[in-house]
């Protein structure tokens, strides 16, 4: 059997969404029917949090893994931090998986000042996530 992290990291298709303000960018990835990728970029704050939660909620729904790369986001503000946060509960109540990659500094330091970081599973890359998802699933 095939597992995710076997497969080439390519994307398999990839919904851009348009509905978010200018100041945050996301982009979801499919790899596999079981994992979602959601790359942010930019500003999670009070006006852009509120997409990004209802973004991750609409991925878990459709995914049981859901990885969250935040290496290119420049803001991570209390609002992007809840929503995260609050993400990442609704996965462990439904036996989903939240992984997050973060390799941004802003993003590391809102965590770590927030008390956060040991709240999450973390991984080095997006393809480190998936195969450490992969096992886990197995």
């Amino acid at each position: 059997m095939a597992h995710l992290c076997d497969l080439p990291y390519i994307v398999r298709s990839m919904n851009v969404s348009s509905d978010f303000p200018p100041d945050i960018g996301v982009r979801v990835a499919e790899h596999g029917l079981d994992a979602r990728v959601v790359t942010v970029v930019g500003q999670i704050d009070t006006p852009t949090a509120l997409e990004l939660a209802t973004s991750l909620i609409a991925q878990m729904t459709a995914a049981r893994v859901v990885v969250v790369d935040l290496d290119a986001v420049r803001f991570l503000g209390s609002a992007g931090l809840s929503a995260l946060f609050e993400a990442n509960e609704l996965a462990t109540q439904q036996d989903h998986a939240l992984r997050l990659v973060c390799n941004s500094r802003i993003a590391n330091w809102a965590l770590a000042a927030a008390g956060l970081r040991d709240c999450f599973t973390f991984a080095d890359s997006v393809p480190d996530a998936l195969c450490t998802v992969a096992v886990s699933l197995d």
